[in-house]
């Protein structure tokens, strides 16, 4: 019931200008027809892509922002969404309105969280968006979320059909780019969350929704964390890694204790690091070079956050 994560999404103030700074600064892919904006959903959002391919690049990059509007389709939702940043922490630099999940089993899916007696949402259905959408940890009498279900992660699941994939997408073998440049993205390979307690969100995962990590817990001694990876049936989506520092004097425990759980990096694989970094360096870019990590597996670029206004964007080789 998760065939691919659909977005690395970030909500924020202003999506039209974070949408301006990620294609300036990093060379992310725009267009006006990835540009959501209904007036009775009281939302815009942009779903950027790294790879102009959906088939070879299924999940894209989503700034967008909710507001208040006259009569909304989902009245619900703006009381969800405050929830999110209370207890994401309204001055957290990265977070999320949804970890939205693709899946072609949404009916299934549903079924079992009723029949489990969970605490879900239905969004209503219009014109604009006539399909269901879920949300767990909410209620519609109860709508404020609550990490009961899957431990924090905010999931939403979105049906794949109104995505209008590429067939190829879900093929036996992994599409690539035809002909990639040097320094060219290819695709969103992981999406991080930090959380507190890795083993409790496990637990949640695995007996609420029947999320279980692709693989044992791995220790990372240098980075200072353990890493649980969350893989999908579509083998190149982005994994979901879900991220607990061991110590709090490390990058993610310092960011852990600063600013508390929720989303961290979005890493991106390019076709050549040395040719990334150089695009960068063009694009007046600032950002540090990491080698020989264990967690990545090689070595890997990270943007400096204040380029971005918090957002935290890597760039490893494909």
């Amino acid at each position: 019931m998760s065939d691919f994560l659909l977005s690395a999404d970030l909500m924020v103030p202003d999506p039209d200008g974070h949408t301006k700074l990620l294609v300036e600064r990093l060379g992310i892919l725009e267009h006006p027809n990835w540009r959501q904006g209904f007036d009775s959903h009281g939302y815009i959002a942009h779903f950027l892509r790294v790879h102009k391919s959906l088939a070879v690049a299924p999940t894209r990059l989503e700034p967008q922002h909710h507001w208040d509007v006259e009569k909304p389709v989902d009245p619900i939702f703006s009381e969800y969404l405050d929830s999110l940043h209370e207890f994401q922490g309204r001055f957290r630099p990265i977070k999320t309105h949804s970890c939205v999940i693709a899946t072609d089993s949404i009916e299934e899916l549903i079924e079992k969280l009723h029949r489990r007696r969970l605490p879900f949402r239905i969004a209503p259905i219009d014109d604009r968006l006539a399909w269901e959408r879920l949300w767990v940890g909410t209620t519609p009498e109860q709508p404020r979320y609550r990490p009961v279900v899957d431990g924090g992660l905010c999931l939403e699941w979105h049906p794949i059909a109104p995505l209008q994939m590429p067939p190829e997408t879900f093929g036996d073998s992994t599409p690539q780019p035809r002909d990639p440049q040097p320094g060219q993205m290819i695709r969103i390979v992981n999406r991080s969350f930090l959380v507190r307690d890795l083993d409790d969100v496990l637990r949640r995962l695995d007996t609420n929704l029947d999320i279980v990590a692709s693989g044992p817990v791995e220790l990372f001694e240098q980075e200072g964390y353990r890493r649980a990876r969350i893989t999908f049936t579509v083998g190149h989506s982005a994994t979901l890694d879900l991220i607990e520092p061991t110590r709090w004097d490390c990058e993610t425990g310092r960011y852990l204790a600063t600013w508390g759980p929720g989303p961290y990096y979005i890493r991106i694989a390019v076709n050549g690091l040395d040719a990334k970094a150089a695009d960068l360096d063009a694009r007046q870019t600032r950002y540090r070079r990491i080698d020989d990590s264990a967690a990545v597996g090689g070595s890997y670029l990270q943007v400096d956050p204040n380029e971005l206004d918090g957002t935290h964007i890597e760039f490893v080789e494909a």
